[in-house]
């Protein structure tokens, strides 16, 4: 069994990762193939991601990848969350993620309708139409925020209450419900935002808007061996449980899924992990560099098991949830965190002593940060202790 250390695996992650300056790309979605995904559950994340990894980027080229030229898509998929996806990987994540999590969301839904007894006769008949006739006035409006679609689809404005026995509870209608469900099953997707990058109030579009014929169907099981080679190509070696969580996933369709592929069992610093069979060769360790990555980075969000660049780090800067807040890398591991202040600028803590030579580099990546914020003011949607204390 080869044996891969934590210097090897913080390489390839400086070099796949596009956080090595000599990596880092010139095109936004090239940004998004690399990490396979960007998370997306706060939208400045997608944005200040791709400015860490990005030579000579601005925010309105990740704008035009998203809305003009289109090829990135914003998805929820693993872990019911929300990610922009490159639109080729679009029919694998749907298959192998959206598909199922679009069945339990209708179940869910369909259930506090039922409940709520505001609907006469079969329920899941009535939603199919009311999604039907939500798709066809997208097909004809083109775009159109949920307060719009609500005007034009009287049903979606149907009232219901989905937690009657709570003191707080009150009747919402079912716009959102059905949006999220549409959206689910890759018949819409969300749009441009109302207002700046760090908006969260989309419009929707039908998905004939990105992809003309809709997403292409592709076997579940060819899917997610094709989701896994891409997540083991930027994220491994790692150890099983690290997919497993990644993907949200149950063990067994994990295991059944790398059974698929060519896959090497490696030794890791403190256990054993799995990587690529063609992909064992070292990577070359790149030149020093720093990084300013925001919450919720693809890069810390991809494994479970982090203390091989994580430290002992944790309690400043992950909430009780287990999100991260904004950190500072440094060669592969972490060793601070940054915040922005109201009036805009960039303070910024380290965890632990790197040096003057690196603390030049990290100097550097803080004024970067700053230009690639502008004029905009972005609160983490997840607060973290020391994102709190450099902010108070």
């Amino acid at each position: 069994m080869r044996s891969i250390d934590a210097a090897q695996r913080r390489a390839r992650l400086g070099v796949r990762h596009r956080l090595a300056y000599e990596h880092r790309a010139a095109d936004a979605t090239e940004i998004a193939r690399s990490m396979v995904v960007l998370h997306a559950t706060d939208p400045a994340t997608v944005f200040l991601s791709v400015g860490a990894r990005g030579r000579d980027l601005v925010p309105a080229d990740v704008e035009k990848a998203l809305y003009d030229d289109r090829t990135l898509l914003r998805m929820l998929a693993m872990r019911r969350t929300m990610f922009i996806a490159p639109t080729e990987l679009v029919p694998a994540l749907q298959a192998s993620c959206a598909n199922a999590l679009a069945v339990k969301q209708r179940r869910t839904y369909g259930k506090f309708i039922e409940q709520a007894g505001v609907i006469d006769g079969d329920v899941r008949a009535w939603l199919d139409e009311v999604e039907a006739e939500t798709h066809q006035t997208l097909l004809s409006m083109g775009a159109a925020t949920g307060a719009q679609l609500g005007k034009a689809v009287p049903r979606l404005r149907t009232q219901v209450n989905p937690t009657p026995d709570k003191s707080y509870a009150k009747p919402t209608n079912i716009t959102t419900w059905v949006l999220v469900t549409l959206g689910a099953e890759g018949r819409i997707v969300r749009g441009r935002p109302n207002g700046s990058w760090t908006s969260s109030q989309y419009t929707w579009a039908p998905i004939e808007s990105w992809l003309p014929a809709g997403v292409p169907e592709i076997p579940a099981e060819a899917a997610k061996a094709e989701l896994v080679r891409k997540w083991l190509h930027a994220f491994g070696p790692a150890p099983i449980a690290d997919l497993k969580w990644w993907t949200g996933w149950g063990l067994g369709e994990v295991r059944k899924t790398l059974a698929q592929l060519d896959i090497a069992e490696v030794e890791l610093d403190g256990g054993t992990g799995v990587l690529l069979a063609d992909d064992l060769e070292p990577v070359p360790t790149p030149e020093p560099w720093a990084a300013f990555l925001p919450a919720l980075d693809p890069t810390p969000m991809g494994w479970q098991s982090r203390e091989w660049y994580l430290g002992p780090h944790a309690p400043a800067l992950f909430d009780r949830n287990g999100n991260i807040g904004p950190t500072i890398w440094l060669d592969g591991r972490i060793v601070g965190g940054w915040a922005q202040r109201k009036d805009g600028e960039i303070v910024w803590r380290l965890l632990e002593d790197t040096g003057a030579d690196a603390r030049a580099l990290i100097e550097a990546e803080a004024e970067r940060t700053t230009t690639w914020f502008g004029a905009v003011r972005a609160i983490p949607r997840f607060r973290t202790p020391l994102e709190r204390e450099l902010t108070a």
